[in-house]
């Protein structure tokens, strides 16, 4: 009996999303395709009816990846928008903030993978490039500030993350984030157009 109608394409979206999750939380490097497949609820078998190889998952989730923290960085934009805060103060409280830390599972991939995308394929550093800027145009546009300031802000940002994930001290890391909320916040008073 044949599989109905967009199956396939279901299948390959449950294979993206647990490779979202394993490379938020362990990185490219360190989780194997069984293990992904295994995140999806399929056995390791079937990747190759959906993919080539691992660069491609690794292509494709960065894009999903990325999409899905600029629409949940969009709803918090949207839901301070009749606040006394800008939203782009939300946005930064929010990714600057010790949920985002912590639940490396569902937060942006960009501090996760920053430290080993330079070890990997070629094509996986233009995927994660395009993404990059794809991610700095959302938060430069979302800002009102020129894209300059908008390199350094999510530079700030995403460096920020990666060190407060990275100390085993709580305290600093509590600290590290604080300060690049309000450094970050202070860059964006002093950007704006």
């Amino acid at each position: 009996m044949p599989y109905p109608k967009g199956h396939k394409l279901k299948v390959r979206n449950h294979i993206i999303t647990s490779a979202a999750k394993a490379f938020r939380t362990h990185g490219v490097r360190n989780i194997s395709l069984p293990h992904i497949m295994k995140g999806a609820g399929l056995t390791h078998g079937g990747f190759y009816s959906h993919f080539e190889n691992k660069d491609q998952l690794v292509m494709e989730t960065c894009h999903f990846a990325i999409s899905d923290t600029m629409e949940m960085l969009q709803k918090v934009a949207d839901k301070n928008k009749n606040e006394d805060q800008p939203p782009i103060e939300a946005v930064i409280d929010f990714y600057l903030g010790s949920l985002h830390r912590d639940q490396t599972e569902v937060g942006c991939i960009l501090p996760a993978l920053s430290g080993e995308i330079s070890q990997l394929s070629e094509e996986i550093r233009q995927a994660y490039t395009r993404e990059l800027q794809r991610f700095i145009t959302f938060i430069t546009k979302l800002a009102g500030i020129d894209t300059s300031a908008g390199y350094a802000l999510v530079s700030s940002m995403v460096g920020t993350v990666a060190l407060a994930r990275a100390v085993s001290d709580s305290k600093l890391s509590d600290d590290l984030l604080q300060a690049g909320r309000t450094q970050a916040k202070q860059m964006v008073n002093a950007s704006s157009k």
